[in-house]
């Protein structure tokens, strides 16, 4: 996944509410050996907020459960291990994963009832639901938004052109030596551009009449992403210098933790490391070009997916669709990683409590749902190189070619 993960937070949290919480069954005495084993896989953050929970499951149900931490290439390692028969009974990622499970055969459709459906926001919905079947219970809601520090500019900007003049006053009086913090990097970040990209008219796929994405229709050469990502290359290191390679997933949130730069293009990841820098900040969506559309980010979900060769599918079944369902684990799992959560009633529980919660829904309202079709993989690195080289200065027309002819390419093998 291309978006960083940052501290999960304080994990007591996430037990104690636990704690509280009832079960429906009795636990069983420790002293009897459980009868059976569920398995999960998740990076090491999640890995580590799953367990408290996780545990109280085992318990209540006479079940050894193991949550193992995947570090890297948790996705590839998952799709590896699991046609091997050496996989987990549940996976946790993100939504656009979805499609290239499904090719692989690693993961089942999952059952749920209609009234567990409407409980979810109607994006993460959307987000799990592939080729008509629901395929995971979404938990969390993310996408990108504009973070300003507001001792240094106290008034969101209206536009891009605006927010760039504001950075470049200050950067000018020495104030900041960046004018936004917005990861690129030597290979590029499409996730990050990608509001960017839409609001100057450029697009990836375009959609079929039942609004799913057509790998068939790509559009990252297409005239109208030609002529977008010349306004981005305005942006760049031979025109406004907004955008830097220099700026990279590593040191972007620093970049704005450290006062360096005014303006910060980032998700709720980052917001752990601001409050903890001190950093008085704003969160508002991400502006446009003048003139142009209104940004897009990319809508993405995180969310548990029940293996296909798993060793104990009933269970797993048991545990994402009706213990995960449940709004006090959705709220244990936002209090230790806060990011919206895609449960309606952990929602209203957490966001009384936590004013960026609608600052950050507000920013993504209108995005686009992260593709999770196939082709979506072999888009990242290309565009992402593509955006990288005309960031730095190559020519636009040519570098959007060659990037869409390697995409065309591995999609079409």
């Amino acid at each position: 996944m291309r978006i960083p993960l940052r501290a999960v937070g304080v994990l007591a949290l996430a037990a104690l509410t636990l704690t509280a919480c009832s079960s429906s069954k009795t636990p069983q005495s420790s002293s009897t050996a459980p009868t059976a084993t569920l398995t999960i896989w998740a990076d090491d953050q999640r890995a580590a907020a799953l367990k408290p929970f996780a545990e109280q499951f085992g318990q209540a149900n006479h079940v050894d459960v193991q949550v193992q931490a995947v570090s890297k290439d948790l996705q590839t390692n998952f799709v590896t291990a699991a046609q091997s028969g050496k996989g987990p009974d549940i996976v946790v990622g993100a939504h656009d994963w979805i499609g290239n499970l499904v090719q692989n055969g690693t993961i089942d459709p999952i059952q749920l009832s209609d009234s567990q459906k409407s409980g979810f926001a109607d994006v993460a919905m959307k987000a799990v639901t592939f080729n008509g079947q629901v395929y995971g219970v979404p938990y969390a809601i993310e996408n990108l938004a504009l973070i300003r520090n507001t001792d240094l500019v106290p008034t969101a900007p209206a536009s891009i052109e605006d927010l760039v003049a504001a950075g470049k006053a200050l950067k000018d009086s020495g104030k900041v030596s960046n004018i936004l913090s917005l990861q690129v990097g030597q290979n590029g970040d499409a996730y990050h551009v990608y509001p960017l990209f839409t609001s100057a008219g450029g697009y990836l796929f375009g959609t079929k009449s039942n609004g799913d994405y057509d790998p068939a229709d790509l559009g990252v050469d297409k005239p109208a992403s030609v002529e977008a990502f010349k306004k981005i290359a305005a942006l760049g290191e031979k025109g406004s210098g907004a955008l830097t390679r220099s700026v990279n997933s590593d040191n972007a949130i620093p970049t704005f933790t450290g006062g360096k730069a005014p303006f910060l293009i980032s998700g709720p990841w980052a917001v752990a490391d601001i409050k903890k820098a001190g950093i008085k900040y704003d969160i508002t969506p991400v502006p446009g070009f003048a003139g142009g559309k209104a940004a897009q980010p990319f809508v993405g979900v995180q969310a548990f997916y029940v293996a296909s060769k798993g060793r104990s599918k009933a269970l797993a079944n048991e545990f994402i669709t009706n213990y995960l369902t449940k709004p006090e684990l959705q709220v244990a799992l936002y209090q230790a990683n806060p990011r919206p959560p895609a449960l309606n009633a952990a929602m209203d529980q957490v966001k009384g409590s936590d004013p960026d919660i609608e600052k950050w829904l507000a920013a993504g309202k209108g995005g686009a749902v992260l593709p999770a079709i196939p082709a979506m993989a072999a888009v990242w690195d290309p565009f992402g190189k593509a955006e990288s080289a005309i960031v730095g200065g190559a020519d636009v027309p040519s570098t959007l070619a060659g990037a869409a002819k390697t995409i065309s390419d591995a999609i079409s093998k």
